[in-house]
């Protein structure tokens, strides 16, 4: 298959003031960011503060209560299903899934935006090419039932891979897995941002990790983003303080920014000034102006 990256038009996302709500239930508040690749990019954020909703409303599985997603500045709205496919990959939280078909197949399945009734050998090609870049090739023909936790998550890697988009969106790639294939997995999403030109949007829960490889991160709280930048401007012991609610101390680690967790923040502490540790009353005065803030807004 010939290589054409390096002849791809870079995609640009631009969210302006999205909100999303569930009946009476706001998730997303006022999401404003302009991401262009190629480049790695981390969501992160405590549960519930809408980071899945965010790449949802991104990939058109939902719609905007209020506010745009452009692409090329395009509004989603406009763009088919299909379109979105072909310029877009997804791999889901995908702890549960199950194909009862070979890797060869499953991986296939990627290439449906693409297909044409004469268009299998191509497909089957682009299919073995990816599973060898990932090297896992030698699981072609294995049932993907029978796959361990890591190799799931390849095999569902290449499946978006394989829709040859131009920005790939990742809903917890890492979870369940140990951390040598932790580290495994997000290494190899870095390299594919710079080898295949894209844009790549993960969202995580491990925030040393996501510091180590992202080109920036976007910290989100409460709905909203809280802070975006590079690894070393977003995480902060005083942004970790308010989104994560934990005492940390930063070192470096070639680099990156590395966190070190050291205690929780109480979260039902009413008198702040009977708190002996003058670092933890701080963070406690610093958590309830934001949370007036938002409140207020």
């Amino acid at each position: 298959m010939q290589d054409t990256s390096s002849k791809r038009d870079k995609m640009q996302i631009q969210i302006d003031n999205l909100k999303f709500a569930y009946t009476s239930t706001e998730i997303l508040k006022d999401i404003t960011l302009d991401l262009t690749g190629p480049k790695f990019v981390s969501i992160m954020g405590p549960n519930g503060v809408g980071k899945s909703t965010l790449i949802h409303c991104i990939n058109k599985i939902l719609t905007p209560t209020d506010g745009s997603v452009l692409l090329d500045g395009k509004d989603v709205k406009e763009i088919t299903i299909k379109e979105i496919a072909k310029n877009i990959g997804y791999v889901p939280y995908s702890a549960n899934d199950t194909f009862p078909l070979s890797v060869v197949d499953t991986v296939l399945m990627g290439r449906h935006p693409h297909s044409s009734w004469k268009s299998l050998d191509k497909d089957l090609d682009i299919v073995y090419d990816t599973l060898s870049m990932l090297g896992i090739s030698h699981l072609a023909m294995r049932n993907f039932n029978e796959l361990s936790a890591g190799q799931h998550q390849k095999v569902m890697l290449a499946r978006g891979l394989v829709q040859e988009p131009k920005i790939l969106l990742l809903d917890e790639p890492t979870s369940n897995l140990d951390v040598r294939h932790q580290l495994d997995v997000t290494k190899m999403l870095k390299r594919l941002s710079v080898e295949k030109e894209i844009l790549i949007i993960m969202i995580s829960h491990d925030i040393n990790i996501a510091a180590k490889f992202s080109d920036e991160i976007i910290m989100m709280h409460q709905g909203g983003i809280y802070a975006v930048g590079t690894p070393n401007e977003v995480i902060t012991p005083e942004n970790l303080q308010v989104v994560y609610g934990v005492e940390s101390r930063i070192v470096d680690d070639g680099g990156a920014p590395h966190v070190i967790l050291q205690d929780a923040i109480p979260m039902d502490v009413t008198d702040i000034d009977s708190v002996r540790s003058p670092t933890m009353a701080q963070a406690l005065r610093t958590r309830a102006e934001s949370e007036e803030d938002t409140e207020q807004a």
